[in-house]
């Protein structure tokens, strides 16, 4: 397995692997449109963020974005972790682990302090896997706020 920053062509796969996340996630539908604007604009955009993918025998099996902002309370950038998900068949052989300890090496080298991540409230098996590679639950409470532009 091979861990690297995806490009411009891998968006396909990626559409494909966001399908599975988006279809368990209680707030988001797939729309594979939607989805290679998105990923696109990351891939291509200057600083906004990163897209790390796994890869074995050249086909994506797993992805995580991490994308950047910076915190005033720390006086320095930081990366708001989204989209992590494992193609199914590849989940629980450690493709996830390796992937999320190689974005934390990856954020840290970009100059982050800290690393955000929401999962669904329900998700107990995200909040386990998270909280096992040293993620700590937040007092903060998320609130979203959809805009039609």
């Amino acid at each position: 397995m091979e861990i690297q920053t995806a490009v411009g062509a891998d968006i396909p796969q990626l559409c494909l692997l966001l399908d599975t996340l988006f279809n368990q996630e209680a707030e988001f539908k797939p729309d594979s449109q939607l989805q290679a604007l998105g990923l696109g604009a990351i891939i291509e955009g200057d600083g906004i963020g990163d897209i790390l993918v796994a890869k074995q025998s050249g086909q994506i099996i797993g992805m995580v974005n991490l994308l950047y902002t910076v915190s005033t309370a720390l006086g320095s950038r930081v990366a708001i972790l989204e989209d992590m998900v494992i193609a199914p068949q590849h989940r629980g052989l450690g493709v996830g682990s390796a992937l999320l300890k190689h974005a934390i090496d990856f954020a840290r080298q970009k100059g982050c302090k800290r690393i955000t991540l929401l999962t669904d409230n329900d998700n107990e098996a995200a909040h386990h896997f998270y909280q096992q590679h040293g993620f700590t639950e937040s007092s903060m409470q998320a609130y979203r706020l959809f805009l039609e532009v």
